[in-house]
């Protein structure tokens, strides 16, 4: 291992993620792990890293460090105003970083998440499988916590030299998290809990991405729905965007660091491909749902995995 970057300013709320702790929800740990998982693929893609490598997950108002060792990064995802020593960076490509330069992330430009990848990938000690940081029970990561200044962050010894900078994602392949367009999602499991002229409404109505959204989940406001009888259900397993409806009839889409079962009614399920979208919506944003078949959410997961692993090939014969 080698100390790769200095952490000058911490950010806003950085943290070490990997893909998420799998395997341990029935003893009540959140999966965690990145936010927008195909950010977090690609940019490690880009830098010769596997997929499930560890990136640093940058939010909003992003960190400024100090690169200690000559390497390759990328960044996948928001677009934070990237910066080194003072020049700007473009998302989504690979470039070398040299020894006392400078990384700096900046003003918002569009989405919340960005993802820094490092050759070799960002050490931190697995904790039941998993780098990904879970600052509520304070595990994995750096200390179980967001990034301090002061701290200084580690990478495996790769063989960075033989990594081609310059790596990039085409600008047909780039996500567009400006695009207006609904989220989808499916029908939840507990659709006796709401009557046809609620899921009317909830398909048909916007909703507002509150203050007190986070990474276990974002809450939403808009007009309140309502329940056939009672929003509590005896407590049942959550996924990755499911959506949940209260007592206030407020929804809140369940994330990264969720709990690992719920108790109240579940309307519908934000389908993976488009969690991506949703996560990276900036406070205050407004949203609208539509409703996909099962059939037409599977088709589209495929269709990402295939394009994953075809970039992966694209990428290793031109390393």
């Amino acid at each position: 291992m080698k100390k790769i970057f200095e952490v000058i300013k911490p950010g806003l709320s950085t943290s070490i993620q990997d893909l998420g702790r799998m395997g341990y929800q029935k003893y009540g740990i959140p999966t965690s792990g990145a936010m927008d998982v195909f950010a977090h693929r690609v940019a490690n893609l880009l830098v010769g890293n596997q997929e499930e490598e560890a990136t640093l997950e940058i939010m909003l108002m992003g960190p400024q460090l100090k690169v200690l060792q000559d390497t390759v990064v990328a960044i996948g995802g928001a677009d934070l105003s990237a910066t080194i020593d003072d020049e700007p960076l473009n998302s989504w490509k690979s470039f070398r970083v040299y020894a006392g330069q400078i990384l700096t992330f900046g003003k918002p430009v569009n989405g919340t998440y960005a993802y820094l990848a490092v050759s070799g990938g960002f050490f931190a000690e697995e904790v039941m499988g998993s780098k990904s940081t879970y600052a509520q029970a304070n595990i994995g990561g750096l200390e179980g916590r967001v990034l301090q200044k002061g701290d200084y962050l580690l990478s495996a010894d790769a063989d960075w030299k033989s990594i081609r900078a310059g790596r990039y994602l085409k600008n047909t392949d780039l996500p567009n998290y400006e695009h207006h367009r609904p989220i989808r999602v499916i029908t939840g499991p507990d659709i006796f809990a709401f009557s046809d002229k609620t899921y009317q409404q909830f398909y048909q109505e916007s909703y507002r991405i509150t203050e007190q959204s986070n990474r276990m989940g974002y809450r939403l406001d808009g007009k309140a729905l309502s329940h056939t009888d009672r929003a509590d259900i005896i407590s049942d397993a959550v996924l990755p965007g499911t959506i949940q409806v209260p007592a206030n009839g407020q929804p809140i889409v369940l994330l990264s660091d969720r709990q690992t079962t719920g108790g109240y009614a579940r309307i519908a399920t934000v389908i993976t491909t488009d969690i991506p979208l949703l996560v990276q919506k900036k406070i205050g944003s407004e949203i609208q749902f539509l409703s996909v078949s099962l059939e037409r959410a599977q088709a589209d997961y495929l269709q990402q995995q295939r394009y994953l692993r075809m970039l992966r090939t694209a990428l290793q014969q031109h390393i």
